[in-house]
């Protein structure tokens, strides 16, 4: 039995694409996963499972295709990952609403210029990792994501610092 955080992209953010977070529940634990937990409104659960991470990802995102008639890409990740993604953060700031790391879903291509244009003291790319820090707010900060998705053709999802180390507390033991 393994632990996992799992992350949706692109729900309940600004109204569009709702999933409550009890249909979450529910779906999840209709699939069999145990020890169901979900964490704020935005797209965030906990669980134990028998399956690879990649296979909770893709058997969520078709669940959640089935349920809502949407493509909603899901990440799995394990607290081993999440605590890598935390501690591999090459930015420095201390409010941790303010502090991003963002996953890819797929690699970035070799030959694209990086986000880090954008903002080069406050971003940062390390793999299928992007580091950003916005001291200003998140919404004052250039947006990366958007880049990510327009320039280099990756879907992304960001969650703050302080969301991540709720989920590394929160996945369970495996």
């Amino acid at each position: 039995m393994a632990g996992y955080a799992v992350l949706l992209r692109g729900v309940n953010v600004g109204g569009n694409r709702k999933v409550p977070m009890a249909e979450l529940r529910e779906i999840l634990a209709g699939l069999g996963y145990t020890q169901v937990r979900t964490l704020l409104q935005s797209g965030n659960a906990v669980l134990a499972a028998d399956e690879p991470a990649a296979a909770v990802a893709t058997r969520l995102e078709e669940a959640l295709r089935e349920r809502y008639g949407a493509d909603i890409r899901c990440l799995a990740l394990t607290r081993e990952e999440l605590r890598a993604a935390a501690e591999g953060n090459p930015l420095t700031g201390d409010n941790g609403s303010r502090m991003v790391v963002m996953w890819l879903f797929d690699d970035a291509p070799a030959d694209a210029p990086g986000p880090e244009q954008l903002d080069p003291d406050r971003i940062a790319v390390r793999g299928r990792l992007v580091y950003q820090w916005c001291p200003e707010g998140i919404s004052n900060s250039p947006d990366v994501a958007a880049y990510l998705r327009k320039e280099w053709k990756v879907a992304v999802t960001a969650r703050n610092r302080n969301t991540v180390e709720k989920l590394i507390a929160a996945v369970p033991e495996g």
